[in-house]
């Protein structure tokens, strides 16, 4: 008696079920891996800003403290943006004709504000305080790395809530005395994590890992 179905057809049948099987994982998978991506997250792409401002120049050459610029970053929930007048305290005397600053002055005699471009960001139904990390001795560099060495500054942390959960899990290997929270260029060495642990005891820093914490 002939067969009703060729000889090829279970093979094809194999491959068709395999495919299936594969394609529904892929569904699930691709979209879990691609929120985790550079190209998603906005990791090391430098964002262009509308005033050519060096870090480099400013912190390495000129010894400027990140909180002079980010004044709100101890005590707020945001760092804080210089304001014109801030800026024009010095380019009022230097570079005051440069045209790299006309934007600048533009800003500073029309009391209208520049419109930076946000390098780092969390989605809004996240609530992330800087001052509450900056005072238990998170560093700057631990979130956005070493900012002194970019001519455009770049993303350098995913901002995922896997990447916050890392450090919320066991914060003492992040954590720094208060007074080295700024300096791009401290390093604990073999004794990071006795040193943050001591840290972790003199301020008082939790685990925080339940979903309140980010999400109120």
């Amino acid at each position: 008696m002939a067969s009703v179905f060729p000889r090829w057809s279970n093979t094809a049948f194999r491959i068709a079920i395999a495919a299936v099987l594969l394609g529904g994982a892929a569904a699930v998978a691709a979209p879990m891996i691609y929120v985790r991506t550079d190209w998603n997250t906005g990791r090391n792409r430098p964002v262009q800003q509308p005033v050519q401002f060096d870090h480099r120049h400013h912190v390495q050459d000129d010894a400027i403290d990140c909180r002079f610029c980010h004044s709100t970053v101890e005590r707020a929930g945001t760092a804080g943006m210089p304001s014109t007048t801030l800026c024009m305290g010095c380019h009022s005397q230097i570079w005051n004709q440069s045209p790299k600053l006309e934007v600048v002055r533009n800003s500073f005699y029309s009391n209208t504000p520049i419109a930076w471009n946000r390098v780092t960001d969390v989605p809004d139904f996240v609530y992330f305080n800087h001052a509450i990390h900056v005072n238990k001795g998170v560093g700057c560099v631990t979130c956005h790395g070493r900012v002194d060495q970019m001519p455009d500054v770049r993303k350098v942390s995913p901002m995922t809530m896997g990447w916050c959960l890392d450090c919320h899990r066991a914060p003492e290997r992040h954590l720094r005395p208060p007074s080295a929270v700024v300096d791009m260029e401290w390093d604990a060495g073999p004794d990071a994590e006795r040193i943050g642990r001591q840290v972790a005891r003199e301020l008082g820093v939790r685990r925080l890992v339940h979903c309140s914490a980010c999400h109120r």
